[in-house]
């Protein structure tokens, strides 16, 4: 993924963190338009195997259209890093289609409405799927999809309240504005920071959550005395706010697959204050695992296609494909029959995805209830589909189930 990518990159100073993800988020944001420019571009295609070449040339394009850089910077520095590739033999290339672009811009801008494709910067798959499910909403959701995310922080009310918290950021010349419609906690920054700016944030006063998943607790309604399995937990956001919101659980146990990925939870939850059980292990086989006492909240944070948070990950429009929709299909149902029978009766499930494609969300469960006679929805509020963009929310989905007595 871009973000393991850039984890690898070693960068000493902050401002050249900054820029290099800009340039790598916005580059895979634009991806297929910058391809599609790139082939009207050369007068022949590049060698398929010349990946980082190609990449370059869009990483120059993308500096002329998107970003505050003067012109003739760009071109010099993209032209220069040819050198840094060993490919100093493609600078009078590289130039020749920069400095074309420069020329024809204006042509290529009229030659998008002849490309869905370019012209929206998504897969042709990931169009129509969207389409056919949101015909009423379908480009809002694409345009929201096109757009830099904006930065939530959830704050530990545990520790600190949100009117203290926020008065805080105000002092630190943070603007920050408190969200009560979403959660308790919610605080919507003005312009995202690095989390290390963020009063407290080491101390663990904060956390960075999207307005979205601080829905989960809510839904999840959480009580003193109740055993609660979260059920794939890294990176554990949805864990910490569960802890955070109710003091006095009689359990809490969290459960992943991803052992790299369970250590960064276990490190967030001791930054927080907080503590669990943590297991390393697959979710669809209890009997690896579970001890045979019921829980009476399950929280399933459904691997999905993760359609609803391409503004944050854009390297998702890239990576994804049709084929591996179906895939997380499948083993969301299997998460689904696998966990329900550890639901004590009277017992809820609260079914979430961050995407928002029809197959993965409303006919899962729809089809989910009508394959389980114990369970029910108690009414359309416990049911909430969230578009991207919504509210400056992630696109995220939500089902509440009950087991029946």
């Amino acid at each position: 993924s871009a973000e393991e990518a850039l984890a690898e990159v070693d960068l000493r100073a902050s401002r050249d963190t900054s820029l290099v993800r800009a340039f790598v988020l916005g580059s895979l944001r634009w991806h297929h338009r910058l391809q599609w420019q790139v082939d009207r571009l050369l007068s022949r295609p590049l060698d398929p195997r010349d990946t980082e070449l190609a990449a370059l040339i869009r990483l120059g394009l993308f500096q002329l259209q998107w970003m505050r850089i003067p012109d003739h910077a760009a071109v010099s520095a993209t032209v220069a890093a040819t050198e840094f590739l060993g490919k100093a033999h493609a600078r009078g290339l590289v130039n020749a289609v920069l400095r074309r672009f420069q020329r024809e811009a204006e042509k290529l801008k009229l030659g998008l409405q002849d490309s869905f494709e370019a012209l929206y910067s998504h897969p042709s798959w990931l169009l129509e799927a969207v389409r056919n499910d949101w015909m009423d909403h379908w480009q809002g959701i694409i345009e929201a999809n096109n757009q830099p995310p904006p930065m939530w922080l959830r704050v530990n009310l545990c520790r600190v309240t949100r009117s203290e918290y926020t008065a805080s950021l105000n002092t630190a010349g943070i603007l920050a504005s408190e969200v009560s419609a979403v959660a308790p906690g919610a605080v919507l920054l003005e312009t995202p920071q690095s989390a290390v700016s963020l009063p407290g944030f080491k101390k663990g006063l904060v956390s960075i959550q999207d307005g979205a998943a601080q829905l989960a607790a809510g839904y999840l309604g959480v009580e003193p005395g109740l055993r609660v399995l979260d059920a794939c937990a890294a990176p554990g956001g949805k864990t910490a706010q569960i802890l955070e919101s109710c003091s006095g659980l009689a359990d809490v146990l969290a459960l992943d697959l991803d052992q790299g990925r369970l250590q960064s939870l276990a490190e967030n939850l001791d930054r927080l204050g907080l503590e669990t059980t943590l297991r390393h292990a697959n979710a669809t086989r209890p009997s690896d695992w579970w001890d045979g006492e019921p829980f009476q909240r399950i929280l399933i944070d459904a691997p999905c296609s993760a359609i609803g948070v391409i503004r944050r990950h854009p390297d998702i429009k890239v990576l994804r494909r049709a084929d591996d929709v179906e895939r997380v299909v499948t083993e969301q149902a299997k998460l689904l029959r696998s966990l329900w029978p550890l639901l004590s009766v009277g017992g809820r499930l609260v079914y979430a995805t961050c995407t928002v494609l029809k197959r993965e969300n409303h006919q899962q469960i729809e089809r989910f209830l009508r394959e389980t006679p114990d369970a029910y929805m108690l009414g359309q509020k416990f049911e909430r589909q969230i578009m991207p963009g919504e509210a400056n929310m992630d696109g995220f989905y939500y089902a509440s189930i009950q087991k029946k007595h």
